[in-house]
């Protein structure tokens, strides 16, 4: 059984994903932060493609985006780097980017070699639903590779029954239409949305994303949904000065309690 699968087949809720940008603060950084995150008990990691135009995220990524380029991140790299990483990390793991990168890799090259290194599952923003289902489908289904769809505010009930339909893993549920970031709250609209969506009742479980930074915050999202993904907030940590294992494994610590 897909990891991804498997974890919300036996964890019930307060499910906490994180996100960080692979090259990010330095080249080499990578593999050690998914350790650092899998031993402070986070649930499932996403691990950032860098791209040059991250269009759905706030400054906070752009940024680490932006640096890992500069310091040398490719996929190519990415893969090598994480090589092993199985040996030590049993928690899912995702890649998430944009389309662009993995096209130029070859698609089933990139599906291929997921599955070689221990990826369960992707997330990519850019790649629209109907096109997945066009040209893609067939091949992640091979490789059991779980494609995460997204679902915002904006997105009609019609649409969010197709995606549900179509996935099988969970879905990205974002909170605002509005690219990444931190949020001290929730307004009133979003939690309306959260009930709106809580009411349909779907197939697949939901993790909330954008904006959630706090204790708070991703208790009120594990209300509405299996959990929550936090990003901004975790990749400003990576730039506070000391122990890097240490800040992460605090940070965690403050989530869940």
């Amino acid at each position: 059984m897909n990891r991804i699968n498997q974890l919300f087949q036996n964890k019930s809720g307060n499910i906490l994903s994180i996100y960080f940008t692979a090259g990010y603060p330095l080249l080499e950084s990578t593999a050690g932060i998914i350790k650092a995150l899998a031993k402070a008990g986070t649930d499932m990691i996403e691990i950032g493609i860098p791209f040059s135009d991250p269009m759905a995220d706030g400054p906070v990524i752009q940024k680490s985006s932006d640096k890992a380029l500069k310091n040398g991140m490719n996929l190519k790299l990415l893969f090598q780097q994480i090589q092993d990483i199985r040996s030590e990390v049993p928690i899912p793991l995702l890649m998430m980017g944009y389309l662009n990168p993995i096209m130029q890799y070859g698609i089933e090259s990139f599906c291929r070699k997921c599955i070689d290194v221990g990826i369960d599952g992707v997330i990519l923003p850019d790649l629209p639903l109907d096109l997945f289902l066009e040209e893609y489908q067939t091949v992640f289904e091979q490789y059991d590779l779980k494609n995460v769809f997204l679902m915002s505010p904006q997105t009609g009930d019609e649409r969010i029954s197709l995606i549900d339909k179509v996935s099988n893993g969970f879905i990205y549920m974002v909170s605002a239409s509005s690219t990444t970031g931190t949020k001290d709250s929730f307004s009133a609209l979003q939690l309306a949305y959260f009930e709106r969506i809580q009411a349909m009742k779907l197939r697949n479980p939901r993790l909330i994303g954008f904006g959630i930074s706090s204790h708070e915050t991703f208790s009120i999202a594990c209300k509405y949904a299996k959990g929550a993904i936090i990003g901004s907030a975790f990749v400003k940590i990576l730039d506070k000065e000391g122990d890097t294992d240490e800040n992460i494994r605090d940070f965690i610590k403050s989530l869940r309690s």
